[in-house]
């Protein structure tokens, strides 16, 4: 296991190094993005792809604008620009005095437009980058 039992009560978000609400191992895995491997699964099914949008949380997708459910008319993927630029979100998000407020009035504009940006300029050239700096970003 990597999280608690019941922890997603205490909220959606992980916030900081040391979310008590992680745990050992899964701390490790989310530092070192092994958390994400099982999602090949859903890549190998069609479901995901390797490069789009990353999947919201429903809370969060009811907050979106018209024009921000575009985000939706492509296939979720492992990594985007998004995943590149927030690599360190629990790190934001942990000085903040509300964290789910910074993430939906700050955090999550970006996100969706870096989203819609993929979106505009997406490719196979675009997505061979994309995986690229990701796997850099990791390494950081």
């Amino acid at each position: 296991r990597t999280m608690l039992i019941n922890s997603d009560k205490k909220g959606l978000l992980t916030v900081g190094d040391r979310d008590p609400r992680v745990t050992k191992i899964g701390y490790y895995l989310r530092k070192s993005k092994l958390d994400e491997l099982p999602q090949l699964f859903n890549v190998l099914l069609g479901e995901m792809s390797l490069v789009g949008p990353r999947p919201e949380v429903r809370k969060y997708v009811d907050l979106y604008s018209k024009d921000d459910m575009q985000v939706l008319s492509v296939r979720p993927g492992i990594t985007d620009y998004a995943s590149i630029h927030f690599r360190n979100e629990n790190e934001i998000l942990k000085g903040a005095t509300n964290p789910e407020k910074k993430y939906i009035d700050e955090i999550m504009p970006i996100k969706l437009n870096l989203n819609k940006k993929y979106i505009s300029e997406k490719g196979f050239i675009k997505d061979i980058k994309i995986i690229f700096s990701t796997i850099a970003s990791i390494f950081k």
